[in-house]
């Protein structure tokens, strides 16, 4: 038995290559040299006495064993990052270091109103923003990258726990001089699926607008194109087409200065459910609680 383990920096540095697939970039987001990354990826080669990483100038390739050492080195980081949280919740809530991911049909229409409150009320507390979109927050969750994700539901997150935050009304956007003069409330019907332009695979709000339609053919038909709800906005704006836009971005002002026109979609569930997801039984549990009653006052 080998009497030297890895070391958490080691694994930080082979999951971080492992993720970006280029040592340059991985050694860029761990914040160190590429030779300093390099460097500590070679000694836990030597440590374990095995070839992990297969090098070339033009590719890092992985070997079936590293690919297996890095799925274990996942598991040992999110246990340490488990074990600082531990020591952090005996302390002060909401104080100290907490990285959040927020998906991009919330972030820049939520978080404006709410951090400068929440700088104001708990000084103490270092929030790192990551803008993700839901299913690479939801990975960046459960590989450690993020404590916690503030996101829509439903979506697919594995075991997790969760506070409501909100329910979020979706519109129906098309441009102003739209010739069928549209009613007040939209129902899905009434949506031309040769027209509606959405965010493209990834995006959470996607899903949950054709959920709410109820139209499995729009599926099919729909334009999934757009990489930002501004994106979308913009190409109504320009005759392109209708979308579907989130109450809060409505209320953030996101048709400002355009010929868009906004109406709410009609029927059962016209909405979407704002939610802070975190990894289940975490010891900062009731952290994460106390941070989502901050979310829904703001």
């Amino acid at each position: 038995m080998s009497t030297y383990l890895p070391t958490i920096k080691q694994l930080q540095y082979l999951v971080a290559l492992h993720e970006h697939g280029h040592f340059g970039n991985a050694a860029e987001a761990s914040f160190v040299s590429q030779s300093t990354l390099s460097a500590g990826i070679r000694e836990l080669e030597s440590l374990l006495g095995v070839t992990l990483v297969e090098r070339s100038r033009r590719v890092v390739r992985f070997t079936p064993l590293g690919e297996q050492v890095v799925a274990k080195a996942h598991r040992l980081l999110r246990e340490a990052e488990e074990l600082s949280d531990l020591v952090q919740a005996s302390g002060k809530p909401l104080a100290g270091e907490l990285r959040m991911s927020v998906i991009p049909t919330i972030a820049p229409f939520l978080l404006p109103r709410i951090l400068p409150r929440l700088r104001k009320e708990r000084p103490a507390l270092k929030l790192f923003l990551r803008e993700e979109t839901s299913d690479h927050a939801i990975e960046s969750l459960h590989h450690g990258r993020a404590d916690c994700v503030l996101l829509a539901l439903p979506f697919a997150t594995g075991e997790v726990e969760y506070e409501h935050i909100g329910d979020d009304r979706l519109f129906v956007a098309f441009p102003k001089n739209d010739p069928r003069d549209p009613p007040e409330s939209i129902p899905p019907s009434m949506i031309d699926e040769g027209r509606l332009l959405l965010l493209e695979d990834g995006h959470c709000l996607k899903d949950h607008a054709l959920a709410a339609c109820n139209r499995p053919e729009l599926r099919a038909s729909a334009t999934m194109i757009g990489t930002s709800l501004h994106t979308l906005v913009q190409m109504v704006d320009n005759g392109l087409g209708l979308t579907m836009l989130p109450e809060m971005a409505l209320e953030a002002g996101i048709l400002h200065d355009t010929d868009v026109v906004a109406r709410p979609l009609k029927g059962k569930a016209p909405s979407r459910e704002i939610a802070l997801v975190w990894r289940k039984n975490s010891p900062r549990g009731d952290e994460f609680r106390l941070l989502a009653e901050e979310l829904r006052a703001g």
